[in-house]
Order: C-alpha cells, then sequence, then structure tokens
C-alpha cells in the first residue's frame, strides 16, 4: 500500500468543496498533486458566505493540485450527471468520491416547514445517493484498473438514539440518510473493490456554515480548524479499499490510527476546552 498513500494522479471528484471541510480536503489532495473536479452553488460572490468555486480553484492549484470547478446544484441530477461527465473528459476518470455537501437547521419540527426539510433530505440523503450512483461506474473501473478507489462521506455513525432525534428531527434524519446510503453501497460493491465509508469530526469544526447558526460565532474558540477532518480523510481513502469499508470513522481516532499526537495545531485556541459535535458521547 506504499505506493497509494499518497494522491498524486488520482481524481477525486468532491461535492460542496467552495469552502470549509470540502475545501480543505480538496486542498490537502492538491498538496500531493491530485486532480480535483468538485461542484458548488457559489459561482459568484454570496453575501453571507466566503469565497467562490473560482477562488477555491485557486487555492487547489497554488497547493499543487489541478483543479475543474463545475457550478452545480446536487439536487439537479442531470446537472451533476454533467459534472461527473465534465470530470472523466478533463482527467480520464474517477478514483475517489467525497459526499462532503450538506444543508443544516437545526431546528425543531413546528420550525421547520417541510421545504426545509426537502432542502436537507434533498441535498444531504438524495445528494448522497445521487453523487455516488452517477461516479460508481467510474470507481468500478478504478476497481478493476487496481487504482484503490473509495467513496468517503462526511456521515455520522448511524443511530436510532432518540435524542439525536428529539430536537431536530429533520437534519438528523437528512444526516443519517447520508449514513445509511453509505452502510448499503459499502455492502453492495464490497466484493468489487470501491470503498464506501463515513467520516465524522469529534469536535464542531469552524467553518462559515457553522458560524451562521445562532451562538455558534462566539464559540469559535471552542472547535477545531476544517484541517483535521482532511488530513483524516486523506489517511482513509489512502488506505486499501478492500479491507478499509463499510466503516464510520472519528477523525481523532483515524489520525490516531496514524500515529498522530499533537492536535493542539488542529485547535482555533489551544488549551481551551473543546466543543463535541452532534451524535456522538
Amino acid at each position: 500500500m506504499a505506493e497509494t498513500r499518497n494522491l498524486a494522479g488520482r481524481t477525486l471528484f468532491v461535492t460542496g468543496a467552495t469552502r470549509g471541510i470540502g475545501l480543505a480536503i480538496a486542498v490537502r489532495a492538491a498538496r500531493d498533486g491530485a486532480n480535483v473536479a468538485f461542484i458548488g452553488k457559489t459561482d459568484t460572490p454570496h453575501p453571507k458566505l466566503p469565497g467562490t468555486i473560482h477562488d477555491a480553484a485557486r487555492m487547489i492549484e497554488s497547493a499543487g493540485g489541478r483543479a475543474l470547478p463545475i457550478a452545480c446544484d446536487l439536487r439537479d441530477e442531470a446537472a451533476v450527471e454533467a459534472a461527473v461527465a465534465a470530470t472523466v473528459a478533463r482527467f480520464g476518470g474517477i478514483d475517489i468520491l467525497v459526499n462532503n455537501a450538506s444543508a443544516i437547521s437545526l431546528t425543531g419540527t413546528l420550525d421547520t416547514p417541510a421545504k426545509r426539510f426537502d432542502l436537507m433530505m434533498g441535498v444531504n440523503a438524495r445528494g448522497t445517493y445521487v453523487a455516488s450512483r452517477a461516479c460508481l461506474p467510474h470507481l468500478l473501473a478504478a476497481a478493476q484498473a487496481g487504482r484503490n478507489p473509495h467513496a468517503l462521506t462526511l456521515a455520522p455513525p448511524p443511530t436510532l438514539d432518540p435524542k439525536w432525534y428529539r430536537g431536530h428531527v429533520a437534519y438528523t434524519l437528512a444526516k443519517v440518510g447520508m449514513s445509511l446510503v453509505t452502510l448499503g453501497m459499502a455492502e453492495e460493491f464490497r466484493e468489487q473493490g470501491v470503498a464506501f465509508n463515513g467520516l465524522w469530526p469529534r469536535t464542531v469544526i469552524a467553518t462559515a456554515a457553522v458560524a451562521m447558526i445562532p451562538g455558534a460565532a462566539a464559540a469559535q474558540d471552542r472547535m477545531r480548524k476544517p484541517e483535521i477532518v482532511a488530513d483524516a480523510a486523506h489517511a482513509i481513502v489512502t488506505r486499501d479499499a478492500r479491507t478499509c469499508t463499510g466503516r464510520f470513522l472519528i477523525d481523532e481516532d483515524v489520525l490516531r490510527e496514524e500515529d498522530v499526537a499533537d492536535f493542539d495545531r488542529y485547535a482555533v485556541k489551544p488549551g481551551l476546552a473543546l466543543l463535541p459535535d452532534l451524535f456522538l458521547g
């Protein structure tokens, strides 16, 4: 596996890499010399969120990779399929899929109209299914070519614990939907050599999306940076796809397995007690 612990020459397709965790994963792969195609909705500056897909592409290329930014709504199946086709036309295939895009609303039932429920289900659960289905023919081809294909989803370990549903039924359904897509496809494509795994952070990650949650910005000093998830993702997708599949991994645990001991470098402000993320504990 020594030669596959590096992503040089590999092609990633990332959903939602305009900013935050998705961008950090893309930049980490680019440092190896990877090709990174990614989809996002922010083609022009957003009034509330920093960066566009073009800004992200420049960061990926500055890190040493080749970038293909594609303006695309993950809820549009035809647009996703066209984005996958454009990636294959540009780079010759797809070796790694990262299902990162996600919509969040930590609201109770009476404060979550059906339109917002549909948005979260459409981006999270359905989006993971659509992107995975579109990429699978190319991931299967990568398996036949011995290129160690992975699909990695930013989703928590599946849970039926009611405490995680009580406060935000719609969001939990949408996130656990991503987990179940991952669980099912891991088993469906295990024998063909395509890995499907979930990854979730031990602590809250400081991103622009999280900062928009009421009260979250004030607690940012007690969060970690997106780079911890990016380093964990890199470690997972460079493991053997035939033996590392169907797992729901936590970023800190993955890095400890990689002999990482210094976690202060990932903290927004080292020394402060960290906020645990949802769905853990």
